[in-house]
């Protein structure tokens, strides 16, 4: 793991833009095409703002999320609407994107279809990942109900039911987390840099993050 610390949070989402920019140009200029694998929530929407008005050749570019709650794309917590708001516009609005949702009762439902699609795409050429003060990270949560299969099992995807998660969700799995060609998690404040720490010295089951921390770029600003 190497851990960056920024000045600031400004600071941090400007220079891990350019980051991430710099990247995609590095695998765009050896792969037809690559894959892209950002997270939901609030965090990364500043991150977004500067990427989409990037000239890089987004058309080859294929977008996906590290992982979506099973809600409708007009829903206020569907992760799929924030993209489109803040990263898949710009520029950036020509990049494909790669869904983890369909109109489907439960992810169980869709995701033999979610996961064919998405396997076209592996391994992702650059991952940018979250990682909450419970040392999960995409919605591989301690507790899950499916914990052991996101952790150890086999799947490109796997649907998840946490405590506290007021809905189905569906991630991808550690081992196409793990699989990224650059991997980068981005942190906010003291009480996520001591999770982080904890995440260090626990195993995967009892902290989700630390299956993904060797090789990973952690990113932290305090505020």
């Amino acid at each position: 793991m190497e851990f960056v610390e920024y000045p600031d949070v400004e600071a941090m989402m400007i220079g891990l833009a350019g980051v991430l920019a710099s990247q995609l140009r590095q695998h765009l200029s050896t792969q037809d095409t690559v894959s892209f694998a950002v997270p939901g929530g609030t965090t990364p929407g500043p991150i977004f703002d500067s990427l989409c008005a990037v000239d890089i050749d987004w058309d080859r570019v294929h977008v996906m999320l590290t992982d979506e709650r099973w809600v409708p794309e007009d829903s206020a917590r569907s992760n799929t609407r924030l993209l489109r708001q803040r990263l898949l516009v710009g520029r950036a609005a020509q990049a494909k994107y790669v869904p983890l949702y369909s109109d489907h009762a439960t992810p169980e439902d869709g995701l033999p279809g979610l996961a064919a699609q998405l396997e076209t795409h592996l391994p992702v050429s650059v991952m940018l990942l979250g990682m909450g003060a419970d040392m999960h990270t995409a919605s591989i949560f301690p507790g899950a109900d499916r914990l052991h299969d996101a952790l150890h099992g086999d799947d490109v995807l796997v649907p998840m039911r946490a405590p506290g998660a007021p809905e189905p969700r569906v991630t991808l799995s550690a081992g196409v987390l793990a699989g990224a060609m650059e991997r980068h998690i981005v942190i906010i404040g003291t009480e996520k840099r001591e999770a982080l720490e904890r995440a260090r010295t626990l195993t995967p089951d009892e902290a989700p993050v630390a299956a993904i921390l060797k090789g990973t770029k952690v990113h932290w600003a305090e505020s």
